[in-house]
């Protein structure tokens, strides 16, 4: 009996808000992972090829480890999601500029990683809140 009142509130407040962006998350961060498999195109060696696996996969390791630090710590994981789409988005602003000037459409294309990151730290901003309200 005792154990059965401690199960529903362990689970009390993990509805949807809580789930939605982390799961988003996480296919948010294999997606950007999915980038790196670009390398096998190449013809390098055994280390090269690992050497490009990381260096592509630096971004959603990154990403990966604030979500694992940050899973159930307030604000700080929508803010990390938004900063990171922010940041995407200025680097490819600047490399549009300085690099090829007239080809924004690349600009467009970018939106396709930088508005689910937006989208993800919203929900997680969202549930922040919820849970602020609700106690």
């Amino acid at each position: 009996m005792r154990g059965d009142k401690k199960l529903k509130k362990v689970g009390k407040g993990k509805g949807w808000l809580f789930w939605t962006p982390r799961i988003a998350s996480i296919l948010l961060i294999l997606f950007l992972a999915l980038f790196s498999l670009d390398i096998f195109d190449g013809s390098y060696g055994f280390w090269g090829v690992i050497l490009g696996l990381f260096m592509h996969n630096i971004p959603s390791i990154v990403l990966a480890i604030f979500l694992i630090v940050f899973w159930n710590r307030g604000i700080f994981p929508g803010v990390i999601f938004i900063l990171g789409g922010i940041t995407y988005i200025v680097l490819l602003l600047k490399t549009i500029v300085t690099n090829t000037p007239h080809q924004w459409y690349m600009l467009f294309w970018g939106m396709v990683l930088a508005v689910p990151a937006f989208v993800v730290g919203i929900l997680f901003i969202l549930d922040w809140k919820r849970r602020k309200k609700n106690g």
